[in-house]
């Protein structure tokens, strides 16, 4: 299989507003032809600045409970183990976005020490250089750190980057390079195959980026996007047409209506004809092998989604015969790969080396000095201070932005998990790592407005979390909760004091909801401003009322927002953040 050369990617990349281009090329050989061949793409997305297999915030080797592994370091070694397996054959390694934003490492080289400064390589650049990828789609994420930031990263690769639906707004033209059409050597001395690979963002970048993108791009739909340019690939001579789409396959959005779908692939693959296979992210599942039936065609369209942060890689087999001079695909199949078996590639932990061994020494600094140790252990069932530090920072901002607004005379309430039961402030020295280990996921910040009555309502529904205990009857913190319900889904809120009586039904619980320092009761017409992650916002959880539009979402990492709090106060003091405003009761009596 050929490759783009490093000038002619450089071309393309400043081409990229006027036209999709053709890369490579092979003689084409006709000596007697096999019946069939073969064809490979392997696919990565949302690997989100992991590149070494570390747990920054642990200061330690990633595991998880199913012992998944992380980064491109063990993706490198399962395509280079694959190649190796099909020498001769062709071989194509695709991502679907969402690269360069999720791990301090690449917080670092967009932060502490940007790119745009000092024009050093970003790890992700030189890991997937190294891995020699064929093309990469943007996810939404890319945007987060401005367009300068992009711009110089997509010209630090070694191969294109795609988005389609990105349009600069003032020409009317594609920002970003559309598609690519690359003449694949299948070997075996077969005519050369043209593989369409088309790149499709996330249209939600309008809103979650609206600071880095407003009135300079816009974003189409991702289907109608699609529908025009499949069309155009094949009548430029595109065999086989493949999509790396930024966009889950549920057919749902966490916007509203205003925007176009936010998971349209299994419909993109159902409306569009001409779709052969479509490599897809953004929701960070794990989905081996989808059909999706073309309405107009009745062909079955492949799909693959291979998790997150470089867990799993796609691998999607084609076999293919020619007919009359023309290319068909006679099987396909996918499956994804877990990387958990396979060891670091030593040439990508060499190139980013450097970059990842100064990430570390970064995390392990000292932002703060604790008053007294804060620990998280009991935040489940009762109000904790360390608890209460997320909600402070989550109001203070949202507080800040809303300033002279439409919204500034709301008050601000905050929703809060307890994520992590061992997350622990030592009394003294607080590190980086200790803050951003409070927060364990990647999670932004968002906030919406609700009434008295929906957050009565949130608040009811959150408290299903505990089991029913009648009035005298033991209390064990260890059983205390419902088994099914997870604790990230038991969400505390800052900003109104409230009673939990875990000895009436779900549903009947909250017993006391009034304003802070009163006994005034929260009436169900008034509105407040409720600071809450971009997971539960967007329906994650499927908490009541709170999936609706923001008014305030400026793509804030709640973790880092954690870190810069420390490190502006230099104290972290519970005195300045901790307001005890919820218990859990049984007819009236603390449990606790």
């Amino acid at each position: 299989m050929t490759n783009l050369s490093r000038r002619g990617v450089l071309a393309a990349a400043a081409a990229a507003a006027a036209a999709p281009f053709v890369a490579g090329s092979a003689a084409e050989a006709h000596p007697s032809e096999p019946k069939t061949w073969d064809l490979t793409l392997l696919g990565t997305s949302d690997t989100h600045g992991n590149v070494y297999n570390w747990d920054y915030y642990r200061d330690a080797e990633y595991d998880d409970g199913a012992h998944n592994d992380v980064g491109l370091a063990k993706v490198a070694t399962v395509v280079n183990t694959i190649r190796a397996q099909r020498r001769g054959q062709a071989t194509l390694v695709l991502d679907a976005g969402d690269t360069i934003q999720g791990t301090p490492l690449a917080t670092y080289y967009a932060k502490q020490e940007p790119i745009t400064t000092t024009h050093e390589r970003h790890p992700m650049a030189r890991a997937m250089n190294v891995i020699r990828y064929d093309a990469v789609t943007l996810g939404n994420h890319e945007f987060n750190y401005g367009l300068p930031l992009l711009d110089l990263w997509i010209r630090q690769l070694g191969f294109p980057a795609l988005a389609a639906n990105a349009v600069n707004v003032k020409t009317g033209r594609p920002a970003y390079l559309p598609y690519v059409i690359k003449k694949v050597d299948l070997g075996h001395g077969a005519p050369n195959l043209r593989v369409g690979i088309l790149g499709l963002t996330n249209p939600g970048v309008a809103i979650w980026d609206r600071a880095n993108v407003e009135g300079r791009l816009r974003f189409d739909d991702m289907i109608a996007t699609a529908a025009r340019y499949v069309p155009e690939m094949r009548r430029r001579g595109a065999d086989i047409v493949l999509i790396s789409a930024h966009g889950g396959d549920s057919g749902t959005s966490s916007y509203g209506p205003e925007l176009p779908n936010e998971n349209p692939a299994a419909l993109l693959a159902a409306q569009v004809a001409g779709v052969d296979a479509i490599l897809f992210g953004h929701a960070h599942n794990d989905i081996p092998q989808r059909f999706v039936t073309n309405t107009a065609t009745g062909a079955q369209v492949l799909l693959s989604e291979p998790s997150k942060w470089g867990q799993r890689v796609t691998r999607m087999d084609f076999t293919l015969s020619r007919d009359r001079g023309r290319w068909q695909i006679t099987t396909k199949a996918a499956t994804t790969i877990n990387t958990n078996a396979y060891e670091a590639d030593p040439v990508v932990l060499a190139a980013v080396r450097a970059q990842h061994n100064k990430t570390v020494a970064y995390v392990n600094q000292a932002v703060a000095n604790s008053t007294q140790e804060l620990s998280a252990a009991e935040s489940r069932y009762k109000d904790t201070a360390i608890l209460d530090y997320i909600n402070k920072v989550q109001t203070d901002t949202v507080a800040t932005a809303l300033t002279g607004g439409q919204y500034a005379a709301l008050p601000v309430l905050s929703i809060a998990a307890p994520f992590s039961r061992t997350a622990l402030f030592p009394a003294g020295q607080v590190k980086i790592k200790d803050v951003a280990g409070l927060y364990i996921y990647d999670n932004t910040l968002e906030a919406v407005v609700l009434t008295g009555a929906e957050v009565r309502a949130y608040l009811e529904y959150s408290a299903k979390y505990f089991v029913t205990l009648a009035p005298g009857a033991p209390v064990d913190p260890a059983t205390i909760s419902d088994p099914t319900v997870p604790d990230y889904n038991y969400d505390t809120l800052s900003g109104v004091e409230y009673d939990i009586d875990i000895s009436k039904p779900v549903g009947q619980r909250i017993t006391r909801l009034v304003h802070p320092g009163t006994d005034t009761p929260v009436g169900a017409a008034e509105q407040f401003v409720v600071a809450v992650n971009n997971y539960r916002r967007s329906g994650g959880g499927n908490f009541p009322g709170i999936v609706k539009t923001q008014v305030y979402n400026a793509q804030q990492e709640i973790r880092q927002l954690l870190i810069d709090w420390a490190q502006a106060k230099g104290v972290i003091d519970p005195a300045d953040f901790f307001t005890p405003n919820w218990r859990l009761v049984r007819e009236g009596e603390p449990v606790f």
